[in-house]
C-alpha cells in the first residue's frame, strides 16, 4: 500500500505543491513522507498484532460496571497520540501541526487497515474535535479540544435513540437550560460507538431537544462522562450492543438523567452543527471501507501467490487473477476518490473555491467504497476458498468489520436521497455542474486514451439527461424512488473519472506497478462501468416498480 499512497499523493494529487501556500509552508514532501513511514510502522507495531484479540474478546462489562477492552488498545492508542497524530491536522492554535487532510487520510489508511476498531476510538475524537474547533466558543476549545488532542479526553456523536435512527427529526432526548447557565440532558441515546470505555474521560456530544418539534428544536450539548471535580456525571451504561464486525469498539445504549451539558453554539443549531462532524465521519467511512478493502486485496494476493492447486500457485488460474483485478480496481479506485475529497479540503484552505465539488462527491465518497470494498472483501475469501470463511485467516474478519460501513454515517439509501435529492439541485445545478466540468477536464487531457476516454464522456452525456429529468418536478417522485441506482450509475462514472485520472497520472511511465494501474482501469471500463449504463436505462424509462409495489406483495 505503501507505493500506492505515494502515487496518489505525490504523482497524481500532488500534495507536495500545498505547501506553497502559508498554511502549509512548514510542510515538506521530507515531512510527509516521514509521517507516512511512522504511520506505517505504528500500525504494524502496535494496532495490527492485537487486532484478531479485539475481535475475539469483544468489550465486556465487569463485575464493577466498567467495559473491559484488552490493554492493547489503550496502549495503541496512547502511542498514536504520542506521535502527535491526533493532532496532526489541526491548526498550530490549538497545538496542531498543520498537515495536510490528504496526507493525513493516508496515514490513517494505515490504522484503519490494521485495526480498524482500535482506530474507532481515534476517528471519533478527531471529528469531534474538529466540530468543537469550528463550532465552540474559545473556553471550550481551550477545555475540551486540547485534552482531546493529547489523547486524554475521547469523543463521541450522541445522535441516534431507540426510536430515532436515520430520522433524526423525531430525537426527544431533551435539554433544559439551568439557572447556572449549564444544561440538564435526559433521554435514551442508542449505538453510540465508543461510547463507554476507561481509556479516558469521554465528551458527548449530544443532538437534544431544547425547543419545539423538527430539526429546528434541536440543539448540540457537550456532556462529559466525568465532570470537572471528578464525579460521575448522570450518565449510565444500560448495555453493550453486539455487532458482526468492529467488534473492539464498544458500542453502547446511554441513558441520560439530568446529566450536566454545555451548549455548543446556538439553540436551534444543532442538526446543522452535528452535519459537520457527520460530513467528516461520511468521508472517513469511505477510507475504512477502502482501507479493509486494502487489506483483505493485498492478503489475498499474497496467499494467490504460494497456495498451489493443479500443480501452480493459483494466482497462474485466469479466474483467480480476474478476482484479484476486479478487488485491485474496486479498493484503489475507492481510495483515490476518498483522498481526492481531502484534497479539496486543502485546496479549499489554500483559497481556491472547491466546495461545491466536495459537497456533491461527499455522499459518493461514502457510499461507493462501502458497497465495492465489500464485495472486494468477499472477492478475497472467494480466493481463499474454504480457508477464507475460516477464522484462521484474516479475510473473513475484514469482510465482517467492513460490512457495518454500508450503514454507519447514512445508509446508502439515505446517501442517495441527498445526492438526487439535495447536492445535485445546490444552487440551481451548480454542484452537478462542476462535477460534470471537473470531468469534462479530464476529458480534455486524455490525449490517446479513447478506449476510457470515449465511454466516459457518453455516459457523462447521459447522466446529464438522466439528472435532467429526475429533477423536473412532474417526475420528482419517480426520481427519488429510484435515487439509490441513480447513486450507483453516478458513483461508477466517478469511479471512472477516477481511473482515468490515475491513468493520465500514470502516462508515459514504464515498470509492473503502472502496468498494474491500467489494467485495473481497462478491467473497470470493460467489466463494471457498463452496470452504470443499465442503471441510466432504468432511470430514463421513469421505471415506477418500487413506488407501485404494494407492500403486501412482499
Amino acid at each position: 500500500m505503501r507505493r500506492d499512497l505515494e502515487f496518489l499523493l505525490f504523482e497524481w494529487l500532488d500534495v507536495e505543491s500545498l505547501t506553497a501556500h502559508p498554511h502549509f509552508a512548514e510542510h515538506s514532501r521530507e515531512t510527509f513522507t516521514g509521517l507516512l513511514e511512522l504511520s506505517e510502522n505504528l500500525a504494524a507495531d502496535k494496532f495490527a498484532p492485537h487486532n484478531r484479540r479485539s475481535d475475539e474478546q469483544e468489550p465486556r462489562v465487569g463485575p464493577d460496571g466498567r467495559v473491559v477492552l484488552p490493554d492493547e488498545v489503550g496502549a495503541a492508542l496512547s502511542a498514536f497520540a504520542k506521535a502527535d497524530l491526533l493532532a496532526a491536522q489541526f491548526d498550530e492554535a490549538v497545538g496542531g501541526m498543520q498537515l495536510p487532510l490528504t496526507v493525513f487520510q493516508a496515514c490513517m489508511a494505515w490504522f484503519q487497515a490494521a485495526n480498524t476498531a482500535t482506530t474507532g476510538y481515534a476517528f471519533l475524537t478527531i471529528a469531534a474535535a474538529n466540530l468543537l474547533t469550528a463550532h465552540g466558543s474559545t473556553e471550550q476549545v481551550e477545555q475540551w479540544v486540547r485534552p482531546m488532542l493529547a489523547g486524554d479526553l475521547f469523543g463521541t456523536m450522541c445522535l441516534s435513540e431507540p426510536d430515532a435512527g436515520s430520522s433524526l427529526a423525531d430525537v426527544a432526548t431533551r435539554a433544559a437550560r439551568a439557572e447556572d447557565g449549564t444544561y440538564r440532558v435526559t433521554g435514551t441515546k442508542m449505538w453510540i460507538s465508543a461510547g463507554d470505555h476507561e481509556l479516558g474521560n469521554i465528551l458527548h456530544l449530544v443532538l437534544a431537544r431544547t425547543g419545539g418539534p423538527g430539526v429546528k428544536g434541536l440543539s448540540l450539548v457537550a456532556v462529559p462522562k466525568v465532570l470537572p471535580d471528578g464525579r460521575r456525571n448522570d450518565v449510565t451504561l444500560v448495555g453493550l450492543n453486539h455487532k458482526m464486525g468492529a467488534r473492539g469498539t464498544t458500542n453502547t445504549l446511554l441513558a441520560f438523567d439530568g446529566a450536566v451539558g454545555h451548549l455548543v453554539g446556538e439553540e436551534g443549531r444543532g442538526l446543522a452543527q452535528m452535519f459537520h462532524m457527520m460530513n467528516e465521519a461520511r468521508i472517513g467511512v469511505g477510507l475504512v471501507a477502502a482501507a479493509l478493502g486494502q487489506a483483505g486485496y493485498r492478503k489475498s494476493l499474497e496467499y494467490a501467490k504460494v497456495r498451489v492447486q493443479g500443480g501452480v500457485p493459483i494466482i497462474e488460474h485466469p479466474d483467480v487473477r480476474r478476482m484479484l483485478l476486479t478487488q485491485k480496481s474496486f479498493v484503489e479506485g475507492a481510495l483515490a476518490l476518498v483522498l481526492r475529497c481531502a484534497h479539496l479540503v486543502d485546496r479549499q484552505r489554500t483559497g481556491e473555491d472547491a466546495s461545491l465539488l466536495l459537497d456533491i462527491l461527499t455522499p459518493v465518497a461514502k457510499s461507493w467504497p462501502s458497497q465495492w470494498c465489500v464485495e472486494a472483501n468477499s472477492l478475497a475469501i472467494q480466493v481463499h476458498g474454504g480457508y477464507g470463511y475460516s477464522r484462521e485467516f484474516d479475510v473473513e474478519q475484514h469482510y465482517r468489520d467492513n460490512r457495518l460501513n454500508p450503514i454507519h454515517e447514512g445508509t446508502h439509501g439515505i446517501q442517495a436521497l441527498d445526492l438526487l435529492g439535495r447536492k445535485v439541485r445546490l444552487q440551481e445545478g451548480a454542484a452537478f455542474r462542476a462535477f460534470t466540468d471537473a470531468v469534462r477536464a479530464t476529458l480534455g487531457r486524455a490525449d490517446g486514451l479513447d478506449e476510457l476516454a470515449a465511454p466516459l464522456a457518453r455516459l457523462l452525456d447521459e447522466l446529464e439527461r438522466v439528472t435532467a429529468l429526475l429533477t423536473d418536478p412532474e417526475h420528482a417522485e419517480i426520481g427519488l424512488a429510484n435515487a439509490s441506482a441513480y447513486l450507483e450509475a453516478f458513483g461508477h462514472i466517478a469511479i471512472a473519472w477516477t481511473w482515468l485520472e490515475l491513468v493520465i497520472a500514470a502516462n508515459g511511465r514504464t515498470g509492473a506497478f503502472y502496468d498494474g494501474k491500467r489494467a485495473a482501469a481497462r478491467h473497470f471500463y470493460r467489466s463494471e462501468l457498463p452496470a452504470a449504463q443499465a442503471k441510466l436505462d432504468l432511470l430514463a424509462g421513469l421505471d415506477r416498480t418500487i413506488l407501485d409495489l404494494d407492500p403486501a406483495c412482499l
